[in-house]
């Protein structure tokens, strides 16, 4: 009986080129937006169930702010990356004219951008 040859996988693979580094980064940095995710949740919570206050306290603890900073960061870098390649994988034809990737991608940035200045005013805003 024979075994079939299976070459020593690299634990590293992904550091050989930059390209799959990035690709390995985006998909950690899910991680953080899931976090992000239920950050938002645990606050819809407390603003709903009336518990506020302990929700504010919790946040404002060094560590939460320091994990939050960092999911920022991560969330960002996973937008961007995200954004960045949407033109690769959809192609766009309007009229049998195929959209170039700078006008989709620019597009996607820019709607971003617009969406969270909009946010900002809301949430940045005095009362």
């Amino acid at each position: 009986m024979t075994t079939a040859y299976r070459p020593r996988r690299d634990n590293l693979w992904f550091a050989r080129t930059r390209n799959y580094t990035i690709f390995v980064l985006r998909e950690l940095t899910s991680v953080f937006v899931a976090w992000s995710i239920v950050f938002l949740l645990m606050f819809l919570d407390a603003v709903v169930g009336g518990s506020l206050p302990e929700f504010i306290a919790l946040a404002g603890q060094p560590w939460m702010i320091a994990i939050n900073v960092v999911a920022l960061a991560a969330t960002c870098f996973h937008a961007i990356t995200f954004l960045n390649l949407a033109p690769k994988a959809t192609v766009v034809r309007l009229d049998g004219w195929r959209v170039p990737a700078w006008m989709i991608q620019g597009g996607n940035h820019s709607l971003w951008l617009l969406v969270s200045a909009v946010i900002a005013y809301f949430v940045l805003r005095s009362p």
